[in-house]
């Protein structure tokens, strides 16, 4: 995929802010070009602050109602500039929805990386869906397994069954195509 211009310089700004600035309350996910290690720092700070071996800890999801926010977590990070793919964000129900006709994209809500113990982590009533850097959904099979264009799965709450996102190919993007 090729980067653009612009989103260079969004991605510099980000990061001089934060050295500048220290961390910020929400970071932009779509800002980082290795996302895992961000991930993993994560579940590491957590596991750390609680002493809890980090491969029994993975990462939990809470849509917050609100686009952007000032204040950081006690625990885990906030992320935004996700956009879904194949749906939309319900604000008011706070769920997966039917695109609108014509809109092919919706920005997510702030979201709450929890880390937690695997075991307490339940897709009930939730869309796990796949993660990807761009809407190719393709790459290079990197030395995870994953496409380099995976970033990961969020559990993202839904009234419909997860077949019904499956099958409209439900997807959240971190960057649209220029």
């Amino acid at each position: 995929a090729v980067v653009s211009t612009q989103s260079t310089g969004a991605r510099l700004k980000f990061l001089q802010d934060w050295f500048e600035n220290d961390k910020p309350p929400c970071f932009w996910v779509s800002g980082f070009y290795f996302t895992q290690a961000f991930l993993t720092g994560v579940k590491q700070n957590y596991a750390r602050k609680y002493t809890i071996p980090i491969d029994r800890l993975d990462l939990d999801f809470e849509m917050l109602p609100c686009d952007e926010i000032d204040t950081s977590p006690e625990d885990g990070a906030y992320i935004t500039g996700l956009f879904v793919e194949g749906a939309r964000w319900d604000k008011k129900k706070m769920a997966l929805a039917e695109s609108l006709p014509k809109i092919l994209y919706d920005t997510m809500p702030v979201i709450w990386l929890k880390p937690a113990l695997k075991l307490e982590i339940s897709t009930e009533g939730r869309y796990v869906s796949p993660v990807y850097k761009t809407s190719a959904r393709q790459g290079q099979l990197s030395t995870t397994g994953h496409s380099t264009n995976f970033v990961l799965a969020i559990n993202v709450p839904t009234i419909k069954p997860q077949k019904h996102w499956v099958l409209r190919g439900t997807c959240l993007l971190c960057s649209l195509d220029d």
